[in-house]
Parts: C-alpha cells; sequence; structure tokens
C-alpha cells in the first residue's frame, strides 16, 4: 500500500570530500535512512534504501515479514532493519489501533506481541538510533468466515457468587489453546479459577472460566478477549475483534433445596432468612428434578410455560409467576398455588421447585442471578450437567482444570 506521508532528504554539502570521510560511520546513515523514505512505501513490505554516493555507504531499509495486498493475517508482524538498530517501531491499523512489540537485543529487528488481523491495511515507520526513518504498507487477505461470541454475565452487572464467566461461541473452536491463550481473567483479589471448555445445551462450543470456590462478594471481575486476529480452526473461521467485559460478585447467599424434606431454605452470610415449604418433580421419571449445584440464570418473572417444550407432551399450558431459570433443559423455581396439597409433603411436580405465591414472590425478590442452589436428596433424575445451565460446580476442581486446553 502507498504511504500516506513522505520524507524529505537530509542535505549534506558535497564541496567538503574530506568532512563527509568523517561523517561516514555516523550522519551517512541517517542521510540514507531519511533518503529512502523519501520514496512512497509500497505494499511490496519495505521502501528501498538509496547508497550514500561518495560516501561510500551500504544501503540501509527496513523490511516486512507480511508484504502485498493480501498478506496472511494471524501471524506477528517482524519488521527488519538492514544495517544499524531499531529505535522505535509503530505499526498502526488503517483505524488507528497500533500492534504493541519488542526490539531484539541486537536492535536488528522488532516483532508485534499480538498478530494481523485479517482484513486490514497496516502502516509501518521505523526510526534508528540515529535519526533516520523508513517506512512500509501492507494489507492482510480478508476473512473467508468470521467466528463470533456471546459473554455472559452481561457487563457491568452484579451477580451471585456462583456465576462462571462463560463464552459461547457462534461457529466450532477447533484451535481451543489459541483462543484460550487470549483470554486473559484478572479480579481484584487474585481469585483462583481456571477456563474449562464444554459443550453448550444448544450444542455449540463453550468455555466457562470458574474459580475454585465460590466468589468472595465485593469482588470485581475484568475479562480481556483479545481475540481480533486468532484463527479458530476448520468451519469457525476467524475473529475479527476484542472482547472486554466486567461484572461484581454482590452479596453472598445460597438457596438449600431438601427433595428428600421438601423444603427450601435461602442463607444470607451463614443465616437462614427464608425455610419454607415447596414440591419439587415427581420422582421416578422424566418429571424428577435434578440434584446436584444448579447457578441461577435469569429471573424471568411472569412465563409462559408448555409442557411440550421440554418434552412432556401436552400435560400442562398455563402463565407461571415468579418464575426462576435454573437449567436450559427447563427445571425453574416458581409458584405453583395449584400444587399446595404437596408443599412440604411430596414430591409432585413436572420437574420444577413449586411454592406457595408468597414464598415464591420472597423468593424471587431476594435472588440474584448468579446465585448457587444446592440440591440434595434421593428424588433426582441425575446431577445437573456442565452444559445444561453452570453445572460446572458439580466436577471436581481437578477435573474442571483438566477441561482447560493449556492445562
Amino acid at each position: 500500500m502507498i504511504s500516506d506521508h513522505r520524507r524529505t532528504r537530509r542535505t549534506t554539502s558535497y564541496a567538503r570530500p574530506a568532512r563527509l570521510s568523517l561523517l561516514a560511520g555516523t550522519a551517512v546513515l541517517g542521510a540514507a535512512l531519511t533518503a529512502c523514505s523519501g520514496a512512497a512505501a509500497s505494499d511490496s513490505g519495505s521502501v528501498p534504501g538509496h547508497g550514500a554516493g561518495d560516501a561510500g555507504t551500504s544501503e540501509t531499509r527496513i523490511s516486512v515479514n507480511l508484504q502485498g495486498r493480501k498478506a496472511a493475517a494471524g501471524r506477528p508482524v517482524t519488521v527488519t532493519l538492514a544495517d544499524g538498530r531499531l529505535k522505535a517501531v509503530r505499526v498502526t491499523a488503517a483505524e488507528g489501533a497500533a500492534l504493541t512489540g519488542r526490539i531484539s537485543g541486537d536492535g536488528r529487528s522488532w516483532t508485534s506481541d499480538r498478530v494481523a488481523a485479517p482484513g486490514t491495511r497496516y502502516t509501518v515507520e521505523a526510526t534508528d538510533t540515529r535519526g533516520g526513518t523508513d517506512g512500509a504498507g501492507f494489507s492482510t487477505a480478508a476473512a473467508d468466515r468470521v467466528n463470533k461470541l456471546t459473554l455472559a454475565p452481561g457487563k457491568n452487572t452484579t451477580v451471585g457468587i456462583a456465576q462462571p464467566l462463560s463464552i459461547v461461541f457462534d461457529h466450532p473452536v477447533k484451535d481451543k489453546a489459541a483462543v484460550e491463550k487470549g483470554l486473559k481473567v484478572s479480579t481484584s483479589n487474585n481469585t483462583e479459577g481456571s477456563w474449562g471448555w464444554l459443550r453448550d445445551y444448544s450444542g455449540r462450543d463453550r468455555v466457562d472460566w470458574r474459580p475454585k470456590e465460590y466468589w468472595k462478594p465485593g469482588t470485581r471481575v475484568t475479562l480481556e478477549a483479545d481475540l481480533n486476529g486468532i484463527d479458530s480452526g476448520p468451519d469457525g473461521g476467524w475473529f475479527v475483534r476484542d472482547y472486554r467485559t466486567t461484572f461484581a460478585i454482590g452479596r453472598q447467599q445460597v438457596v438449600e433445596v431438601d427433595l428428600d424434606r421438601h423444603r427450601l431454605a435461602l442463607r444470607q452470610d451463614g443465616r437462614t432468612v427464608m425455610d419454607v415449604p415447596m414440591s419439587a418433580g415427581t420422582p421416578g421419571g422424566d418429571k424428577a428434578s435434578w440434584r446436584g449445584t444448579a447457578v441461577l440464570m435469569a429471573k424471568e418473572g411472569t412465563i409462559n410455560m408448555r409442557s411440550e417444550t421440554v418434552g412432556l407432551g401436552h400435560a400442562y399450558d398455563k402463565m407461571v409467576d415468579s418464575s426462576l431459570r435454573l437449567t436450559w433443559s427447563g427445571m425453574y423455581a416458581h409458584a405453583a398455588p395449584w400444587n399446595a396439597a404437596y408443599f412440604g409433603v411430596a414430591n409432585h411436580s413436572s420437574g420444577c421447585v413449586g411454592m406457595s405465591d408468597a414464598n415464591a414472590a420472597e423468593l424471587y425478590r431476594r435472588t440474584q442471578v448468579g446465585d448457587p442452589f444446592e440440591i440434595t436428596g434421593a428424588d433426582a433424575k441425575g446431577t445437573v450437567a456442565e452444559g445444561n445451565g453452570y453445572g460446572a460446580w458439580n466436577v471436581t476442581w481437578a477435573d474442571w482444570k483438566a477441561e482447560s486446553a493449556l492445562g
């Protein structure tokens, strides 16, 4: 590509050859670099250097590993100086974003910290230690396929102590290690945690970051997903942007659901603030509830629940109040006044945890997205799976760390 600026040749008087001889090892290098930058930077990746004439110096110029109008994306940019030592290098994308990088120990080359992104035009500017400059330009080929992602929790939200940081990808991620290397989680109190790859309930690739233990209230969490220019692999496509999100951890509270005793308790900071009768899923079949730790995914309020959406035929179709989603497969905690005869007595629902209108409304008011629901008891059809909502807490810490692509 053509450079959008030109530099002028440093003037030197050729009337005194003895003086030129003295300058040959110093100022003439600067003159050569300035002279070569006087030509337009092209898509060849470098600008030819000009000789120093009577001074007898060699040609001096920079070269760039990526060249032309369809250079390969996904590679670091390397700028090499033919002679002398580099002082500074600036590689800038057309939209203004700059690639940071490092100069080698011998001063001859500079390599970017990140890779070149697809479909991007870059301008290269280099300065040597004697003040000379040179420039170049190149463009990368556009992406054949673009991969995008969905982040949870939402930006600048406050969530419960069990909420993982979860990323679901639009397309398959074959090069999981490359993607995971671009994901950086930082916390206000150095919380220990790990990424783990899993299959989302939707069937798409997903990676979650969960702490070793429940979050401490007040923790602030930041994700920097530096993915621009990373190829997720065959059928996945390129990432063409970076992502950033922050969230905070709210109060310490846990909902305990005892399937055998038919009771639900809400504990805040170790203190019981609710202990109410309930009725969960009918045991012995598909209507049974899940056990294990489920995480409150969303407070959905009043919604229409239809049995055919969860594979239970035409058993019910009704509006349900105070609905708290616990899994993608359709397990909720909610108001169920039609089931009042079984509260505290027996599990007799289609899989959800039902309570009186008043108790469900109170639980809805007090809970926050990300609160853990710890479900125990024999009357269950199995344990909440990792991808069925946020089931990572049902995996041991050792097993969870083993699901990292970098573990």
